[in-house]
């Protein structure tokens, strides 16, 4: 068991004592789409968080009209203050053009419509997903436990061994090897954040209502890494911890197909150098795709060197495939980021309860 501090305050677990914190002040995010509907993960995230007794609990969802009925139906057999916002609705993407914010949707436009909502009446926001195998009550309040003690954001980390082999591909295999491949070209402040998490692409993290509505949010798959990037310019080093969640088993993705680890791949790179060259580190695009293969296939023996270590199944041919197909996202974002990324609650003059209206589902007449 190690102690080791980073860049970032790290909080371990080391006696399994679950913080004291006031979930009483905290609202809890948790978004999902139809495929998380009635799942037994899902069920039994929702069944924890009835223990908790968070202030509130708000479910961005997004959904086809035909299964909205059957998830408000689900969702209300527990016994928590739920507010769903059914992020598809004709009416939500309504209210968004008329504000100038039209674009595509994601995991992060529905996030940040659920952050305004979520801020309104709580001084905490907790956003974690409804597809982890191994949730644990104990997770809301080691997030907000930090936030009740100074600090303006917390992440969460963990161990992803499944199965007999490692997971987390897609942090192990592109994000962390590409931030090391950039840091040796750049001495930039916010590199050595985004390197100073253990798992900056956890789902997992915690923050004060005033950040929850004072950062712009990634529209899609880059929501993690944009939300660091805010993290960074609204609470820094020192107002950023990371916190031990202990060990995870999450979905898992494939690499190839729509939502696959290869198209989340193109989604957190350029959100990545987005928040590189918002905060002065402009990547030598040309020569990087190969510097970062360098980089990758090193941790790729790191990894299988661990792995032998610890009697793990590791496919090397495998995950030398997957650097490769990554490379891929490595390459200039397209510069619509008017488009790409959604301005602060706090810059924007929608109000919460107009969101929660407009986003409210459409039941049928036996609702």
């Amino acid at each position: 068991m190690e102690y080791v501090q980073e860049q970032v305050t790290t909080l371990h677990d080391l006696t399994g004592r679950i913080p004291d914190a006031p979930p009483d002040r905290t609202a809890v995010v948790v978004p999902m789409t139809d495929a998380e509907f009635g799942s037994r993960t899902a069920d039994r995230v929702l069944s924890a968080l009835e223990t908790v007794s968070p202030n509130r609990v708000v479910i961005p969802l997004r959904a086809p009209s035909d299964s909205v009925g059957a998830v408000h139906d689900w969702l209300s057999g527990f016994d928590l203050p739920l507010s769903l916002l059914w992020c598809s609705n004709p009416r939500s993407e309504a209210l968004l053009d008329d504000h100038g914010l039209t674009g595509p949707a994601g995991k992060g436009r529905d996030v940040w419509l659920a952050l305004g909502v979520a801020a309104a009446d709580s001084d905490f926001v907790v956003c974690h997903d409804a597809d982890t195998k191994t949730y644990d009550p104990s997770i809301v309040p080691r997030l907000i436990a930090p936030l009740d003690d100074g600090f303006s954001f917390t992440k969460g980390y963990y161990a992803r061994v499944e199965e007999n082999r490692l997971y987390g591909r897609l942090f192990r295999l592109f994000y962390a090897p590409l931030v090391r491949t950039l840091r040796r070209a750049d001495d930039g402040r916010i590199l050595d954040y985004l390197g100073a998490f253990r798992y900056a692409l956890a789902g997992e993290f915690g923050m004060t209502a005033d950040l929850a509505t004072g950062m712009r949010v990634e529209r899609d798959w880059g929501l993690e890494v944009g939300t660091l990037g805010g993290a960074f310019e609204h609470a820094g080093f020192d107002g950023s911890a990371q916190v031990d969640l202990g060990r995870y088993e999450h979905d898992h993705r494939g690499v190839a197909g729509p939502g696959g680890l290869s198209s989340m791949s193109e989604g957190v790179g350029a959100a990545l150098f987005r928040v590189c060259e918002n905060h002065g580190v402009t990547p030598a695009y040309e020569t990087l795709p190969e510097r970062y293969r360098d980089t990758a296939r090193r941790f790729v023996r790191q990894y299988a060197a661990d792995a032998a270590f610890n009697g793990l199944t590791y496919d090397s041919a495998a995950e030398r495939a997957q650097v490769e197909t990554y490379a891929e996202a490595v390459r200039p974002p397209d510069g619509h980021e008017i488009h790409a990324v959604l301005p602060a609650w706090d810059d924007v003059d929608i109000d919460p309860d107009e969101v929660l209206e407009a986003t409210r589902p459409i039941l049928s007449e036996r609702h």
